[in-house]
């Protein structure tokens, strides 16, 4: 039984600039929007849903037994397309956290997925979020890995104090790749959407930051892999490859 006070939104758009049409791309038989609705479905954590501008999408989620809610196409992030799609599925307000998880991540295993919420259960807390320690230089100079900077609570929670795409901390010590998967309280995805984009946030080009300078509270897991996200013909190949066989993907910790 899925906890009804929680609700899972994929939000997914055909205009990808380097990789148009994606959540429709075909990985190991199955269009990769699938392949995410299915990770969350198996989760097992709260109500499912994609929210997108395109029917194509919605007919397709539809088709393979998942729900789709149309949202309208001018929203600059996928945080305000699922807070259009919030008010639509839940008006009578009874999700009191809304999970953001991205269309482009048909490798996200599903214990990824139910790590976010831990954080949550701490009243202080905003968003949740994850992050997986860097082991190569690879990752700790590319600015396309987000590095999650914050300070230990204890075991593999830690309170965020900054993200950004540069190589910190600086100096010896472990570093943190980002995960763009989050768990919102349902009132700090309302005003998170209502704030207007930060400085920090335009510098880095990182939204999360908004939440930050506005003073809200990110915590974020530390998990063990990464899940591939798919921006690039290259990254389809890659997903394609493991998806060759789902199976571990869909097995959660005992």
């Amino acid at each position: 039984m899925t906890d009804p006070r929680i609700l899972v939104l994929i939000p997914a758009r055909m205009a990808a600039t380097r990789l148009p049409g994606k959540p429709l791309a075909d990985i190991a038989g199955l269009p990769m929007i699938v392949h995410v609705l299915r990770r969350a479905e198996a989760a097992g954590i709260g109500r499912v849903a994609v929210a997108t501008d395109t029917a194509e999408i919605a007919a397709v989620v539809s088709a393979h037994g998942g729900e789709a809610v149309m949202t309208r196409p001018e929203h600059p992030s996928g945080s305000d397309r699922i807070h259009e799609a919030m008010q639509k599925l839940d008006s009578d307000g009874k999700a009191e956290i809304v999970v953001n998880l991205q269309g482009d991540f048909p490798t996200i295993t599903i214990d990824n997925i139910r790590d976010v919420l831990p954080p949550l259960q701490d009243p202080a807390v905003d968003i949740a979020t994850l992050a997986s320690q860097i082991h190569t230089q690879e990752e700790d100079l590319a600015p396309s890995v987000v590095k999650a900077i914050g300070t230990s609570l204890g075991g593999r929670r830690m309170r965020a104090l900054y993200f950004t795409r540069a190589t910190a901390p600086t100096g010896d010590g472990p570093r943190y790749h980002h995960i763009g998967l989050y768990a919102y309280r349902r009132a700090a995805l309302e005003r998170y959407v209502s704030l207007p984009p930060s400085p920090l946030e335009l510098q880095e080009k990182l939204e999360q930051l908004r939440a930050l300078e506005a003073g809200m509270r990110i915590d974020f897991t530390i998990v063990d892999t990464v899940p591939r996200g798919v921006d690039t013909p290259a990254d389809l190949e890659t997903a394609r490859g493991i998806l060759s066989n789902p199976e571990p993907l869909l097995q959660g910790r005992a």
